[in-house]
């Protein structure tokens, strides 16, 4: 099913939307999409959406298993508080990429904003994987509780820092692994760098086999490069001052 979002009200376009889930619809395209927001929120079970054009904030937020494919860049808090569920995107992405996200793999083939993996968290059986293919501003996984995060610094820019400054303030749990190097000025106080191991390659390999199928890329090009791994330095970091 193809909707023509052209100038059309992003509540009335997300109505459309669930009329569609509501009907059977499993496969839907939206056209000329420009800006509207909460495409995909709250929808759950298998369903594919295929965004032609740029949506607006909180693309699939809360979304609970659906796939959501984005043939350009995306805005801010994509994947906002969601449960499970694939978000790819064949562009950039804005801020808070992930934030509060619970489960589920969010693909971004260019750069990302800040605050990517702000509050992510894993639950039992719930695991949120982020993979950002070009860089990433400040403060990367801040205040990150659980899951992953892979950032690979590829891109239309290549030179300089692949992440910026302030990563993993705050963070208490999950990993992060960064392709090339990351310098101590640029991480938070309670983010550690750890040495790989041979778990750590069989991670990167199972998550970007996956995130290269999407994309068109080797991931032989990638595995082939060194990483640094990020992990919290305590799991209540902020113990002292919350606790007697």
């Amino acid at each position: 099913m193809r909707i023509d979002a052209r100038g059309i009200n992003y509540k009335e376009l997300n109505g459309l939307i669930h009329q569609a889930v509501d009907g059977g619809k499993k496969n839907i395209i939206l056209d000329n999409v420009n800006g509207q927001r909460y495409i995909g929120g709250g929808l759950s079970g298998d369903i594919k959406i295929t965004i032609n054009g740029v949506p607006g904030n909180d693309l699939s937020a809360f979304m609970d298993g659906p796939t959501i494919i984005v043939n350009s860049n995306g805005q801010d808090g994509i994947g906002n508080t969601m449960n499970s569920g694939k978000i790819i995107v064949h562009g950039a992405a804005g801020d808070i990429v992930g934030h509060s996200m619970r489960g589920g793999k969010i693909y971004i083939k260019g750069d990302a904003g800040y605050r990517v993996g702000i509050h992510m968290k894993s639950y039992k059986d719930l695991y949120p994987v982020i993979i950002i293919g070009g860089k990433v501003c400040d403060f990367l996984g801040e205040y990150m509780a659980g899951g992953l995060i892979i950032v690979l610094g590829f891109g239309k820019n290549p030179e300089g820092a692949i992440v910026g400054n302030y990563c993993g303030t705050g963070m208490h749990g999950g990993t992060m692994y960064i392709r090339g190097n990351i310098e101590d000025y640029q991480l938070g106080k309670e983010a550690k760098k750890n040495s790989l191991g041979k778990e750590d390659n069989k991670i990167l390999g199972t998550y970007l086999k996956e995130y290269c199928v999407y994309f068109s890329l080797k991931i032989e090009n990638i595995l082939n490069s060194n990483f640094v791994k990020l992990k919290p330095s305590s799991h209540r970091p902020y113990g002292r001052l919350y606790a007697y």
